[in-house]
């Protein structure tokens, strides 16, 4: 994909939510989307929302893997390890058949497929990926980095994954401590996982979601050093670097953060090449995730990005960021879609209003 300029999809867990009326909880369905993979009249409904976002159409699919972990199948009733690579088989398969099912001939290419895996805090009850706030037996970068190469290794019987997918995406890290982490379970997956027989392009995205700064303080500056110092794990440095489940009026000052930062490295010797940006800020008009209730709540955060009284639509507010990143000519490719809360119909009018710029 030598475009410069690449369309992500968006939310698939609230998606499924509110236009499938698929109701999830920590009790009932620990795995949250991943849940779908379980049973086959649920994969049925979500080949049908991967579908809805395929059609727009997007250049990049994520699987339905974001919350995925050995115990998230075991409070959901799969006792036998064994079972977990039929399912996650079904999550790639499930993607795949999406991409299928809308190919159009006229498309110069079909969407490729991302890995989604998110952080250790999805995965606990309730889920920790906006606070950071981990137990104390995944309070340090070793035992994540072990958490992070188990959940890895689920994949290993996977059929030809490598092959399967192009990008391995690390999502919604909240910690600097994780995102170093995560890499290097990147970089030992390949000694004992045959499902990466290589190191994958991969990207990793952080939040912020108060103010400049991730969860756990980190500043993006340091985020950016995590994500891209090889002396972290030299044959794992990221494809991409990014922003994900943030709203979208901060995006433009965490971006230039950013590109101060991989400038600061670049300077040192430490990076030699510029990595991609991957933007999917959140689709809300200013809600806020409650972790506790498991609902969406009005924020106090002016949701028009410039507080007047009339709204910026969120597309606007996104290719505008888009165009600007893109101007200063620096990333050597963009991906940007949308996270939680982000619909098949907002991402087809951003793709839209970058076609109309005459960016896509």
């Amino acid at each position: 994909m030598a475009r410069r300029i690449l369309i992500l999809d968006g939310g698939l867990g609230t998606s499924l939510e509110q236009k499938y009326s698929v109701c999830f909880s920590h009790d009932a369905t620990p795995l949250w989307s991943s849940h779908l993979l379980l049973a086959h009249d649920d994969q049925s409904l979500l080949l049908r929302c991967h579908a809805d976002f395929a059609r727009v159409p997007v250049d990049v699919l994520l699987t339905a893997t974001y919350q995925v972990s050995a115990d998230g199948f075991a409070r959901s009733g799969v006792v036998d390890p064994a079972r977990i690579p039929h399912h996650l088989e079904a999550a790639v398969r499930t993607a795949e058949r999406a991409v299928a099912a809308t190919a159009d001939d006229a498309r110069s290419s079909a969407p490729v497929l991302a890995l989604s895996l998110g952080p250790y805090g999805a995965c606990m009850v309730p889920s920790q990926e906006y606070s950071g706030r981990y137990d104390a037996a995944h309070g340090s970068r070793a035992a994540l980095r072990a958490w992070h190469l188990d959940r890895l290794r689920l994949f290993a019987p996977v059929e030809h994954l490598a092959q399967r997918v192009a990008y391995v995406a690390l999502e919604t890290l909240p910690r600097v401590d994780e995102i170093e982490a995560a890499r290097q379970a990147i970089a030992t997956a390949p000694s004992s996982s045959p499902a990466f027989a290589a190191v994958l392009p991969f990207w990793i995205s952080c939040l912020y979601p108060s103010g400049e700064t991730l969860p756990d303080g980190t500043t993006p500056e340091d985020a950016v050093r995590a994500m891209l110092d090889p002396a972290v794990a030299p044959s794992a440095v990221p494809w991409g670097i990014g922003i994900n489940c943030t709203k979208v009026d901060k995006l433009d000052a965490v971006v230039r953060r950013y590109e101060a930062a991989v400038a600061v490295l670049q300077r040192q010797s430490l990076v030699r090449e510029w990595p991609a940006l991957v933007l999917y800020p959140d689709g809300t008009n200013g809600q806020v995730y409650n972790t506790a209730t498991q609902t969406w709540e009005e924020g106090g955060g002016s949701p028009d990005g410039g507080g007047g009284a009339e709204r910026i639509p969120w597309e606007q507010q996104l290719a505008d960021v888009v165009e600007g990143a893109e101007a200063r000519g620096r990333w050597r490719q963009i991906v940007v879609g949308g996270c939680c809360m982000a619909t098949c119909d907002d991402i087809a009018r951003l793709r839209g209003l970058l076609v109309q710029r005459g960016k896509v």
